[in-house]
């Protein structure tokens, strides 16, 4: 199942996609915003270029763990995503993911002015991989059955 990680801004949405069998996430693009209809747009045309069966958002609680006023926003944008593309779209902690993507940008020598052209997509893939991490096994092979296993 491919899925997509979004991690959600408001100037820019980080892209990330996660390869056939949902083991690793890698960075896609960076959705500059501009408008509602070419928001949608531009995923959608990831969502249908990738076979994408599920989305993945950043959802930004803070550091004690509470609901702020961007998880409003967060949840408002994937309500509206999720009408628009018919496909269910999954809110997933992203606490950090942002202050880790500049760390690794910083520690792997990208010079300040070009990490924020990635600095967004690379927290996506964050989120997205927290999420895969996570999933069962079963969640990740529905057809493995026991008779598989040595």
């Amino acid at each position: 199942m491919r899925i997509l990680g979004l991690d959600y801004g408001e100037k820019r949405i980080g892209v990330a996609l996660c390869d056939e069998l949902g083991w690793t996430a890698q960075a896609l693009t960076t959705v500059i915003r501009k408008s509602w209809r070419r928001d949608v747009g531009s995923i959608a045309a990831l969502v249908e270029a990738y076979g994408v069966e599920k989305i993945v958002i950043g959802y930004p609680l803070r550091l004690d763990g509470t609901e702020g006023i961007q998880c409003e926003k967060v949840l408002r944008f994937a309500r509206r995503l999720e009408a628009a593309l018919g496909i269910p779209i999954v809110s997933w902690d992203e606490t950090l993911t942002t202050k880790e993507a500049e760390e690794i940008l910083a520690r792997s020598g990208v010079h300040p002015k070009k990490r924020r052209a990635v600095v967004d997509r690379l927290a996506a893939s964050l989120i997205l991989q927290s999420y895969l991490d996570a999933l069962p096994k079963e969640e990740k092979f529905p057809d493995a059955g026991a008779e598989d296993c040595p």
